[in-house]
């Protein structure tokens, strides 16, 4: 039992190292899947800031360096604490995010087989030469093996991909003598922050004429992103949806209240009681709910999501040559 706690301890480190390899790259390599980009691009996937991996990396570490040492109390309670952990996130996955991360639940599971091995009855190991060995080679094989095991056989799956059959809501969006970018965004989601200057840079550089289509997808996770969707689809009723995107994007999250909004749509030249009928109206809302159900219509599962022409783009590591190609391209 001892040394499946110590198997389960590598196995979870394994695929934590492979989860943080994802999120530090510019393109997956593990996990490239649409769950796994759903999942890192969720506000979940940076609590305080800090990659998720990082802490799964830290206690898997710890209870392999436990694993040696007897302090069964301490084992026992971070045993406990990151099952507990690991179950919540398995429960985000399901009932918030709608989409499942494969190393994030070889990691969840781990942790839970962990906890339930330990509580079980597994001991620490003695430090003789045996089991040192033992346990060097699970920690240096255990993580290696599992990287091997889960890399693609081939180059890893893009982020961007040209998309044999585009969506309907895109292909209808498209208007003649312009390339159409097709954006759906939450305007509280920092990864949809982090690319909007990209994105705004690619366009203004663009040789040719832009059209940009913005859908609005608030986020459940975000508490002032529907407040925000509403405010911009009031100051694009006013011709000002630029400007108002720009505002949106450059204002700290917890300032996009009602309140804030306002003075937003009245620092871009909006007429105030106009945003206000506009924001009382239903069909405003019912514009946010039929934006977010072209976001399902277009898999867009994973925030951002742009389509430039028919190239469609995901997640926010994405530069402004990059997308200014793009664009010259779609011309």
């Amino acid at each position: 039992m001892s040394v499946v706690a110590l198997v389960l301890s590598c196995l979870g480190l394994g695929a934590s190292l492979a989860s943080l390899v994802d999120y530090l790259a510019p393109i997956p390599t593990f996990c490239a899947a649409s769950g796994c980009e759903t999942v890192r691009a969720s506000a979940w996937a940076y609590p305080l800031g800090i990659p998720m991996p990082v802490l799964g990396v830290v206690f898997f570490a710890a209870m392999i360096a436990l694993a040696f040492v007897a302090r069964p109390r301490l084992r026992f309670g971070l045993a406990l604490a990151g099952a507990a952990w690991a179950l919540v996130l398995i429960g985000v996955q399901a009932f918030v995010l709608g989409a499942w991360c494969k190393l994030c639940m070889v990691s969840d599971l781990s942790a839970t087989a962990l906890a339930i091995s330990i509580v079980a009855g597994a001991e620490s190991l003695k430090l003789t030469a045996a089991r040192v060995f033992l346990g060097g080679g699970l920690v240096a094989v255990l993580p290696l093996g599992f990287a091997i095991a889960t890399a693609p056989s081939g180059d890893p799956a893009p982020v961007v991909a040209k998309q044999a059959g585009v969506p309907d809501v895109v292909r209808r969006a498209q208007q003649p003598g312009a390339v159409t970018v097709v954006e759906f965004v939450d305007f509280e989601c920092p990864f949809c922050r982090r690319l909007a200057p990209e994105l705004t840079t690619a366009i203004e550089h663009a040789a040719g004429t832009v059209n940009v289509v913005r859908k609005m997808v608030p986020l459940p996770m975000h508490p002032h992103a529907r407040t925000a969707a509403l405010a911009w689809c009031c100051a694009d009723a006013q011709g000002k949806g630029d400007e108002m995107a720009a505002a949106l994007f450059s204002a700290p999250p917890d300032e996009l209240t009602p309140q804030g909004c306002e003075k937003l749509a009245a620092s871009v030249g909006c007429d105030l009681d106009k945003y206000r009928s506009t924001l009382a109206d239903p069909a405003t809302a019912a514009r946010v709910e039929a934006d977010s159900a072209d976001a399902k219509s277009a898999d867009a599962n994973a925030l951002p999501t742009i389509f430039v022409g028919e190239q469609r783009f995901t997640g926010a590591n994405h530069s402004a040559a990059e997308l200014l190609a793009a664009i010259d391209h779609a011309h």
